[in-house]
C-alpha cells in the first residue's frame, strides 16, 4: 500500500510535501523507529481512545505513553483505550494498527501533545507497517491545525 488513500489526499489538499521512508515490516512505532534509523521521539504516534461521545485520537511522541488522566481532565469525560477491531472501522484504508496521526483527515477529534510542537521534522505511519512519512515540522503542525494542544504524554 505504502500510503493510505485518505492520507495522500489530505496531504495533497493541504499542499504538504512529504518523503516516504520505507523499512522492513514492523509491528509498533518503536520497531519502525529502529527499522528506519530514526529517533523514536521524532515519531508522531496515534493512540485511539473511545468514549460514548465517540473516538478521540491522541498524538504523542513515539517514545512516550498517553496519559489517560491528562486527556480525561482536559476533555472532562471518561475514556478507554480502543481495541484494534474498533480502530479498523475508523481507518478502512489502513492496515490494522498502522494508524496515521491525522485524525482530522478521518473526522476524528484530535489532541496533539505539546512535545511534538518544536521538532524540525516529524515521522509517522502512512497506513501500512512498512512505510513512514517524513514532513517538515511546520507542515505537520499545519496538518494538525484543528487539534487541541496540551501535555498528554508520559515517559513512564
Amino acid at each position: 500500500m505504502a500510503i493510505a488513500v485518505k492520507v495522500k489526499s489530505y496531504l495533497d489538499a493541504q499542499g504538504v510535501q512529504y518523503e516516504l521512508i520505507r523499512h522492513y515490516l514492523t509491528g509498533s512505532s518503536h520497531e519502525s523507529a529502529q527499522a528506519a534509523h530514526i529517533d523514536e521521539g521524532h515519531i508522531a504516534k496515534a493512540v485511539i481512545l473511545t468514549a460514548k461521545q465517540g473516538p478521540v485520537m491522541v498524538v504523542v511522541p513515539g517514545n512516550t505513553w498517553v496519559s489517560l488522566s491528562a486527556v480525561q481532565r482536559v476533555l472532562d469525560r471518561e475514556l478507554v483505550l480502543a481495541q484494534e477491531d474498533e480502530t479498523a472501522s475508523l481507518f478502512p484504508d489502513c492496515d490494522s494498527g498502522a494508524i496515521p496521526p491525522l485524525g482530522l483527515a478521518y473526522g476524528i477529534e484530535t489532541l496533539l501533545d505539546s512535545a511534538l510542537e518544536s521538532l524540525a521534522f516529524h515521522y509517522f505511519e502512512s497506513g501500512d507497517h512498512q512505510t513512514l512519512l517524513k514532513v517538515k515540522g511546520d507542515d505537520f503542525l499545519k496538518l494538525l491545525g484543528g487539534a487541541r494542544r496540551g501535555h498528554f504524554s508520559s515517559a513512564d
